[in-house]
């Protein structure tokens, strides 16, 4: 009986690891490809519009970072500590444009779940609640989070026109988009209802049923080639 016992918890835990649905592993290491090319890119003036953009977006995907770590200690689901720790690459993204205008970094030496923007810390306090609930709610919260970066990150770049800012925002809506692939592929999988929250049903379902984007982007969006040397 004992073996029988370990022999089906280890099948069942095997079953666990790997039963992920397209797209749930971490992404490739381009990030730092992308953040060297930002950095050897020459600055150009900085709008009021763009300083407030970077700050708004560092504060958006550590909110990202932090809700996904909080849920990952919850429900021990690996998709959550896997997009956790892209969000944290998504992080040093925008935070190499801050250091790199010499701007001062709004969460800088902040803890997990700690935000100096009240909005913020109000709206990671209401993901969390929701996402303790259920986890059927966990993957919820995590489409609308991804939902929510993609709309914010389209209307910064409306009025961004550097080219490193550019860059960066394109790579992270395609990580968004990414992200919000893996979220709706484990919400179909759970049989889970969601209505998108911030993009229409019609980009939200064209988002969800196209193929993972590989690489990084340019400051249009398009595929590139980074040479770093």
């Amino acid at each position: 009986m004992k073996r029988l016992l370990i022999a089906f918890l280890v099948f069942f835990v095997a079953g666990s690891v790997w039963a992920f649905p397209p797209g749930a592993f971490k992404e490739n290491n381009f990030p730092i490809q992308c953040i060297t090319l930002v950095k050897k890119l020459p600055k150009q003036p900085l709008s009021p519009a763009e300083k407030e953009g970077l700050f708004k977006m560092i504060e958006e995907e550590k909110l990202a970072h932090d809700v996904y770590y909080a849920l990952f200690q919850r429900w021990q689901l690996r998709v959550f500590n896997n997009i956790a720790r892209s969000e944290q690459r998504h992080i040093d993204m925008v935070k190499t444009l801050i250091e790199k205008y010499g701007l001062k970094n709004p969460v800088e030496g902040l803890d997990v779940g700690q935000f100096k923007s009240k909005e913020m810390q109000k709206l990671y306090m209401e993901l969390v609640r929701r996402g303790m609930s259920s986890l059927g709610e966990a993957v919820k919260v995590g489409a609308l989070i991804e939902e929510m970066d993609i709309y914010d990150l389209q209307q910064e770049l409306k009025k961004a026109d550097n080219e490193d800012i550019r860059i960066v925002y394109q790579n992270l809506m395609k990580g968004s988009r990414n992200h919000l692939r893996t979220f709706g592929s484990w919400l179909e999988k759970m049989g889970v209802p969601y209505t998108p929250q911030y993009l229409s049903k019609e980009e939200f379902a064209k988002i969800v049923s196209s193929p993972k984007e590989i690489g990084p982007v340019d400051a249009q969006g398009k595929p590139m080639k980074i040479n770093t040397k």
